[in-house]
């Protein structure tokens, strides 16, 4: 029997997008997301609300009128990324098709396009505490001796701003290290949420450690077109300009990070006009934004000296 394209895509776009909130390190921004309205392509919007404070009641008149103010930002998605892939028709039938492109399409997912997404919203956040100016620390080397003294001091100083909500710490693996190393087995287990999927990490007064590859840990990335000579490979590297991050403290509802799957394509060997071979084409659009009013909610630790 013919497979079915559409609903294939269908459900390759449902189960790929559970995959990239659940395996991105940064997949707690998703939540975060849900407030913008998304039609399709590469536009959002999002909503932004202000209200007035508190006035005096008066006992003759009542209540003083406050006002309300709410209104939506378009933004434009800066991140439109793609591929496509061939599976030969020699190779792959009907009976496997769905089996062997599973496995290519979570394959991709989990190795290529998660970590670009990472690295992009962590460069964009720790550029963000780096324009901010005020809550950044450049030129430390994770030491055991100083680690936590340096992330309490953090955590400090968005507390001080008033925020009492939940915090995260991105932290690299070789900075995790030298706090194991400093608290041997007096580090503390702290349940974290992402994508519904509930898990124990270790955390320090509250806030949970998520460990982090250092190649998604930068304060700038460079993409690469795919197209370009030297870009081939498509993804991301270093930029020229970024620096090594030892870890960000940033409150959990700071980050408004949408990442949509535009319609994946499926198309069978009889319909590819290119090939004899099945085709899928992936597309996904995404960004990340820090609202002015929440750009204080963010620290930023360096190994890197200041440029």
């Amino acid at each position: 029997m013919a497979i079915n394209n559409i609903a294939t895509a269908t459900l390759f776009q449902k189960k790929l997008d559970k995959l990239a909130i659940q395996s991105a390190v940064t997949g707690w921004t998703e939540p975060n997301a849900k407030q913008v309205v998304y039609n399709g392509g590469s536009e959002i919007k999002i909503p932004k609300m202000s209200l007035q404070g508190l006035a005096d009641y008066d006992r003759e008149n009542g209540y003083t009128q406050g006002a309300v103010t709410l209104e939506y930002e378009t933004r434009t998605m800066t991140q439109d990324r793609g591929r496509k892939f061939e599976l030969d028709s020699m190779v792959v039938d009907e009976s496997n098709f769905i089996a062997q492109a599973g496995t290519v399409m979570s394959e991709f997912q989990t190795n290529h396009v998660v970590p670009e997404i990472d690295a992009y919203r962590l460069s964009k956040i720790a550029s963000t505490a780096i324009d901010f100016g005020k809550q950044v620390e450049y030129g430390y080397t994770p030491d055991s001796s100083t680690i936590i003294k340096k992330i309490k001091e953090a955590i400090a100083v968005i507390r001080d701003n008033g925020y009492n909500g939940e915090l995260l710490c991105h932290i690299s693996h070789t900075a995790l290290a030298e706090i194991e190393y400093s608290m041997l087995s007096n580090l503390s287990a702290v349940t974290f949420a992402n994508g519904g999927v509930n898990t124990k990490v270790p955390g320090i007064d509250g806030v949970p450690f998520l460990g982090t590859p250092q190649n998604r840990l930068y304060t700038a990335i460079k993409i690469n077109d795919g197209k370009t000579s030297g870009q081939e490979i498509g993804g991301y590297t270093k930029a020229d300009e970024g620096l090594d991050v030892n870890f960000i403290i940033v409150a959990r509802n700071a980050v408004i990070a949408p990442s949509k799957q535009d319609k994946m394509r499926i198309f069978d060997p009889n319909t590819y006009q290119k090939a004899d071979a099945w085709a899928m084409d992936y597309r996904r659009f995404h960004d990340c934004w820090i609202p002015d009013n929440k750009q204080n909610l963010i620290f930023a630790n360096i190994r890197d000296a200041k440029a």
